[in-house]
């Protein structure tokens, strides 16, 4: 009767991750699958970098055809480790059109990243267990929300890379298949690809500590000649002001995105989760120590890294993931099921409020209709240090260029770091020359905006209510949240 009754209780409480119980397997993809959700309800994106983003795709696929494109901007390949979207946009967005093979591209990222978390285990253990699901809440991580397209698809072919690795462990011509595997990776972003570095030394580490796991990531090495071939950049290795109060700040923001106590919580779960599963004895070293050294990271490297910024804020969420991914332990049945519910929690938030923000960018894209064709306008937002998220507005009126084909200051077109440029009189009219300091709740006072002497028009995107305008500006639109008015003189301010 006892075995009986210690049977029964053994079947109620059985822990499923097993390969011969697929459950956490199908669980995983359907979380993958819903990560897409933001993406459904919201008309457009609201990931602050995606509106420049889009405009560089328009004149990547459309500049030869407009002239006023033709006289604005420029755009020229560069061979760099930041490529990633650029390169799937110029089929498909020659196929599909640039709207809507850039919303395709990125409603893939967030389910891209989670198969590639799952991927990982997978080729690990052949089941996915509660650390993978549980990975699944730095999904939506800051990069994600600021529209960092290109790192988040080099991070999850990354992953996928990684558990080719696994896969492939023991087969002698594994290291030449890794060679162009490196070089993709590298070219969708050289961040992704030195997470795979980590990756791959960490799993080697844990199976032979000595000198064969720091040679065993050699594949990867390749695109250390065009790193060492590329011409250096003004600031590319800085820390900025105040770096130990940055470098908290970015720890305390690991997940920071629409609600801050949810936020932080969320963090402090993940990382108590973690160092409980450390302490038990439940963390698998294979990505332990990929998880360690990336946190380590994010302590050491510098803000400004090879021409981009937050190269140590992005890290900082893949550090909780992999600290995740690694935790080894069975559950029951019931528990893996109860394990998703943060992320949906999390995924719930984000989504209402890209509801919320793509209405109101639908009403302030209105004021588009009396901007004629070719129109100079000059972008400004109230921009403030302490914003707990990222602001989904930033670069809104990059819309312009999609749209108008305008001249706007809001794109990521910097000289020697992005393949999209100002030409002529423009220069330095660009990201962040948009940007207006202020504190919540300040009046801007716009009335000597410095882009605003180069422009036709002021389009103004914030919560912060406007004091002073340009002499002699006219209103044409207002919405909430955004103001649109036409310049006197060309946009000569007096």
């Amino acid at each position: 009767m006892n075995e009986v009754a210690g049977s029964t209780a053994a079947l109620q409480d059985d822990p499923i991750e097993h390969a011969d119980r697929p459950e956490g397997l199908w669980l995983g993809v359907a979380l993958a699958l819903l990560s897409a959700l933001p993406f459904l309800v919201a008309v457009h994106p609201q990931q602050s970098d995606y509106a420049s983003h889009l405009a560089r795709y328009h004149v990547m696929l459309n500049g030869a055809d407009s002239a006023f494109l033709t006289r604005y901007y420029e755009f020229d390949w560069i061979w760099t480790g930041n490529l990633g979207v650029d390169m799937l946009m110029w089929p498909l967005g020659t196929l599909l059109g640039v709207e809507q093979a850039a919303w395709l591209i990125a409603l893939l990222l967030p389910v891209l990243t989670g198969l590639a978390i799952i991927s990982v285990e997978w080729a690990l253990k052949r089941r996915v267990g509660v650390g993978s699901l549980l990975a699944f809440v730095v999904i939506w991580s800051p990069a994600m929300l600021m529209g960092f397209s290109n790192f988040t698809l080099s991070l999850a072919l990354a992953l996928f890379a990684f558990a080719l690795w696994v896969r492939l462990q023991g087969w002698r011509r594994r290291a030449l298949v890794f060679v162009p595997v490196g070089l993709m990776v590298w070219l969708c972003h050289s961040a992704g690809w030195g997470v795979l570095g980590v990756l791959v030394f960490g799993y080697e580490w844990h199976r032979k500590k000595g000198l064969g796991a720091f040679m065993a990531p050699w594949p990867l090495f390749f695109p250390f000649l065009a790193i060492a071939s590329e011409p250096g950049i003004s600031g590319s290795f800085d820390y900025g002001a105040g770096a130990l109060a940055y470098k908290f700040a970015i720890w305390l923001k690991a997940l920071a995105d629409h609600n801050p106590t949810l936020d932080m919580l969320s963090a402090l779960v993940l990382i108590i989760v973690i160092l409980v599963a450390l302490r038990a004895r439940k963390l698998d070293g294979s990505l332990a120590w990929a998880a360690l050294i990336v946190a380590l990271l994010t302590l050491v490297m510098p803000r400004h890294f090879g021409g981009g910024d937050f190269a140590d804020l992005r890290l900082v969420p893949i550090a909780l993931m992999l600290g995740c991914m690694a935790i080894n332990a069975q559950v029951p049945r019931w528990a893996l099921y109860c394990v998703p519910a943060l992320f949906l929690v999390r995924l719930g938030v984000t989504t209402l409020a890209w509801k919320d923000e793509s209405d109101r960018l639908e009403q302030a894209l209105v004021a588009l209709e009396q901007v004629p064709e070719g129109a100079r306008i000059a972008g400004a937002g109230a921009y403030f240090t302490e914003r707990w998220g990222p602001d989904a507005f930033d670069h809104a009126p990059s819309y312009a260029t999609v749209y108008k084909d305008a001249l706007v200051n809001t794109h990521f077109a910097l000289p020697g770091v992005h393949m999209l440029r100002v030409r002529g009189k423009g220069a330095g009219f660009a990201d962040p020359s948009q940007r207006v300091a202020v504190r919540p709740g300040e009046s801007l006072d716009l009335s000597n905006h410095p882009p605003a002497a180069k422009a036709d028009y002021l389009w103004y995107f914030g919560e912060n209510q406007v004091s002073k305008l340009p002499q002699g500006a006219v209103v044409l639109h207002r919405s909430p949240g955004s103001l649109l008015v036409r310049l006197a003189n060309g946009g000569n301010a007096r």
